[in-house]
């Protein structure tokens, strides 16, 4: 029977990973640890892999020749992100990199609709001084939808429903993407990054990551904000340098930020920490203290619709490339 390690297994999606191998007739083991080169011996007998992790299984790319020496041609990732994966080296070794480019676009826009929300109506501050039976609402008066320009930097999927969102809600609309979907013209203004982001009353980040994303947004581009304007990163934690939004936020040159994700989140996010002992993430500890800012831990996609299309995709696809098919969700390594 053909088998499928499915690593790094959340309680929720252990139920669709068993449902679709009943239907299927493979046997999915499910682990509930990451791949590394301490766990790399577990493959041992498996035909394939269904990963999801927030860190790269090794720094070694001679990880991938040794995943080919046990039999692996392929490793089906549970997420559209696929910047923990070495590709070259990968192909070097004949290994088939697939992931799920559109788990649920509505998932990932729905909270970013949350965040923003919460940010524009000063909830955060509001919770604080609620903490502090204070409930004087001086200073904090909010402005409406209706009067707000949404820069959206990066207009796939996601980032085309967030568009649609809030075009429904009234709001104006700009994009900024290097392939400009002229079917969105309805909806929203194409511009260039300098002018959304000097005319953004809330700038919302939707973009892959690599090489010509990290740290995309830095000083230069936070400081082409408006002191009124406020941030939004549920894309990839390194598209953000970190100490620069902390410096913009300290200098009050934007006037808020909420985050799903952040560099260095993989020894923090997912897991449960002392409450009584400080995180050794000292920018998350710096973040988390500020009044204006949202923290929520890597969730834009834990809904039951996205888990399940991301737990069936990614088998989908590992069986498909085990049994010499193809899927239409490769990754082929850029020039």
């Amino acid at each position: 029977m053909t088998s499928i390690a499915f690593y790094h297994t959340i309680d929720e999606e252990e139920p669709f990973a068993q449902q679709w191998a009943h239907d299927h007739n493979v046997h999915v083991e499910c682990f509930p640890f990451e791949l590394h080169e301490d766990t790399l011996h577990t493959i041992q007998g498996f035909d394939g892999i269904s990963y999801k992790q927030r860190s790269a299984p090794s720094d070694n790319p001679d990880f991938y020749r040794r995943l080919a020496e046990y039999g692996i041609r392929q490793i089906a990732i549970r997420s559209a992100g696929y910047d923990t994966i070495d590709l070259h080296a990968a192909h070097q070794n004949n290994i088939r990199i697939t992931n799920v480019p559109s788990y649920s676009p509505s998932a990932v826009a729905e909270l970013t609709l949350t965040h923003i929300m919460r940010l524009i109506r000063h909830i955060p501050q509001f919770d604080d001084q609620g903490s502090r039976h204070d409930f004087s609402v001086r200073g904090l008066i909010s402005r409406e939808i209706s009067e707000l320009t949404i820069g959206i930097i990066g207009v796939g999927r996601i980032g085309s429903t967030v568009a649609r969102i809030f075009h429904a809600l009234g709001a104006r609309v700009l994009g900024n993407d290097i392939t400009e979907n002229h079917e969105l013209d309805s909806i929203l203004t194409w511009v260039s990054k300098d002018d959304l982001l000097a005319q953004a009353d809330v700038v919302t980040m939707h973009t892959y990551l690599d090489s010509t994303t990290r740290h995309l947004i830095d000083a230069h581009r936070l400081a082409q904000m408006k002191p009124s304007a406020y941030f939004v990163n549920a894309s990839r934690g390194p598209v953000v340098d970190t100490p620069a939004l902390i410096e913009a936020l300290q200098h009050h040159r934007i006037a808020g930020a909420a985050i799903d994700v952040l560099e260095g989140e993989a020894t923090l996010f997912g897991n449960t920490f002392d409450a009584d002992k400080p995180l050794a993430n000292e920018a998350y500890n710096t973040l988390y203290a500020m009044p204006n800012v949202i923290i929520t831990p890597h969730i834009a996609f834990f809904t039951d619709i996205a888990i399940k299309n991301m737990t069936c995709q990614s088998l989908d696809d590992a069986l498909a490339i085990i049994n010499g098919g193809t899927s239409p969700h490769e990754i082929k390594e850029r020039n």
